[in-house]
């Protein structure tokens, strides 16, 4: 079994039904450990859409990351997600943040996840299940890298539940 860091979010649809569907369909693939609180965040690349719903789930699996990310694809699928324009709006996205100490660059797989250090909506939920995490390549904290963000990437976020 191996340490895993799952993003989830929705802006589409009845968002805390997606990510409770979600998350049922994640016990699957994962034992859950922990989940985050689910905070409601402004679009960060493309702003023109409505607001997600974002967690973080922890927990242990056995499988392989390439086998897990396949695995979380296909369950995008099964819930609704329809391919859109980059960092649109989506039913359902899930991301592997971090899977063990594991480092992984591929075509179709970068562990950790490459956008986490730019991300407040993905930083402050990794932080209530990975709070003495560590990012294997900067060697810094989450709380370290919220800290680094620029001032004001916190505006809008709202913590649901």
């Amino acid at each position: 079994m191996e340490d895993i860091y799952i993003g989830i979010g929705s802006n589409v649809g009845n968002r805390r039904h997606n990510l409770d569907q979600a998350e049922f369909q994640l016990l699957g693939l994962m034992d859950i450990k922990s989940k985050s609180k689910i905070y409601e965040t402004e679009p960060q690349y493309v702003r023109d859409q409505p607001k997600f719903l974002n967690a973080v789930f922890h927990g242990y699996t056995k499988l392989e990351p390439l086998p897990m990310l396949e695995e979380l694809k296909k369950l995008e699928v099964s819930l609704g997600r329809r391919e859109g324009p980059r960092n649109g709006p989506r039913l359902i996205d899930l991301d592997i943040l971090y899977f063990g100490e594991r480092q992984i660059s591929t075509d179709t797989l970068t562990i950790p996840h490459p956008r986490i250090h730019e991300r407040y909506f993905v930083l402050r939920p990794l932080l209530d299940v990975g709070p003495s995490l560590y990012h294997p390549v900067s060697g810094k904290s989450v709380q370290q890298l919220m800290n680094e963000l620029p001032v004001g990437a916190e505006k809008g976020i709202i913590r649901v539940l």
